[in-house]
């Protein structure tokens, strides 16, 4: 038998990933199966992306392009930055990837070295702590508190930093809680990283055009600018402009960095989709209409579904600032339900009501658990209905 790598044996699958099959399994086998599981918008692509695509296919620009992008969907980013995020990056500074996945991949292991520390905080995306572990590093896994709407607190950013520590990632809006940092809340994280010159900061972005109540999205390189050349900034096309499976996310940071990223990508997938590269560009300057509409609809769907979650009896359900997930605490449930645990009640859930969530444990935050509201008004309120009746079933009341 071949022998594994150990990197590999501490690596789970990702549980979004996983549950989502199981889903897609009871469902092949002709169960009526609802999931509010994955993280991938409801909606088209926009009509002039798709267009660029069929072009770009037409013209035959089928073949390699450079590692880092194409250089005019790298100067659309810059030009991006610029001018939606107060961020000052040339192309050079910029690297274009097969999803923002991949960027953060290549950061960490373009600049980690064993046995470095990551601080990441909790509830936090699936794959941080895993990505970092593939690197070498070790996850440091820093609990925050609903009542501090799931925000790393400066305090506990000071307490966590040592001679150790290489990277804090930080996540804004968050998969799974959908909170948001204001410019204040990083500036003060920044008045912390100060004192710690070693210290690389990865902010994704990858949600930042979905966000609420007109709120303004705040960049952690913008508010914090003598950190400027200490920050990776990530972001992409999936979320904002339902592309996910074209797979084009991009990275901006120092100069130094990102060539060092660019190695490490040419020695893994090289460049991204070239059709990719031209849809995503078309979507970046194109028209951008089609976004406004869709944030409207995931902010209605928002106020729907935090208020009937909060009438269920045994959820309590923050109301998020953005991207499209809730993430509600579920203890008084597994309390009064004699539920071992949040993965426990998942699967309840899949067996009794046919929905699919994804468990709280797997974003480090046991206790909860995450709807994604990408999906149809119809869709969830026939899964809410479904959670709420299977609860009655047994006999949970407030």
């Amino acid at each position: 038998m071949i022998e594994l790598a150990r990197r590999v044996k501490q690596v789970k699958p990702s549980a979004t990933l996983s549950i989502t099959a199981k889903a897609a399994s009871l469902r092949a086998e002709g169960k009526d199966i609802i999931s509010l599981s994955v993280g991938e918008p409801d909606f088209d692509t926009p009509t002039h992306a798709r267009s660029a695509a069929v072009e770009a296919i037409e013209a035959g620009l089928t073949r390699y392009t450079p590692v880092a992008g194409i250089p005019e969907l790298r100067q659309s980013i810059a030009d991006k930055l610029r001018k939606d995020n107060g961020l000052d990056y040339e192309p050079a500074d910029i690297l274009v990837s097969t999803g923002g996945k991949q960027c953060i991949y290549n950061l960490m292991q373009a600049i980690l070295n064993p046995n470095d520390e990551v601080i990441i905080p909790a509830p936090f995306w699936v794959s941080y702590p895993d990505m970092a572990l593939l690197a070498g590093g070790r996850p440091v896994i820093v609990q925050t508190r609903a009542d501090a709407d799931f925000k790393l607190a400066p305090e506990q950013l000071a307490a966590v930093m040592n001679a150790s520590t290489r990277l804090l990632v930080l996540n804004s809006p968050s998969n799974p809680t959908g909170m948001a940092y204001s410019a204040e809340d990083f500036a003060a994280l920044g008045e912390v990283l100060k004192e710690h010159p070693r210290v690389t900061v990865m902010s994704d972005e990858m949600y930042e055009k979905i966000l609420f109540d007109g709120k303004a999205f705040a960049s952690f390189a913008a508010a914090n600018p003598h950190l400027h050349e200490r920050t990776i900034t990530v972001g992409g096309v999936s979320k904002a402009y339902c592309m996910t499976g074209w797979r084009i996310g991009y990275a901006a940071g120092p100069a130094h960095v990102i060539k060092a990223m660019v190695t490490v990508q040419s020695q893994s997938t090289s460049n991204p989709c070239s059709i990719s590269q031209h849809a995503a560009l078309a979507a970046l300057t194109g028209p951008q209409d089609e976004l406004h509409g869709m944030v409207q609809t995931y902010e209605r769907r928002r106020d729907w579904l935090v208020a009937r979650l909060n009438e269920m009896p045994g959820f309590d359900c923050l109301r998020p600032d953005g991207a499209f997930y809730v993430f509600p605490g579920i203890q008084v449930l597994q309390d009064k339900a004699s539920f071992k645990d949040d993965v426990a009640f998942c699967d309840w859930l899949l067996d009794q009501a046919g929905v699919a969530l994804v468990p709280g444990t797997a974003f480090g935050a046991p206790s909860h658990v995450r709807f994604s509201y990408a999906v149809s008004q119809e869709t969830l309120e026939e899964a809410c209905n479904r959670i709420e009746d299977a609860i009655l079933r047994r006999r949970i009341s407030d």
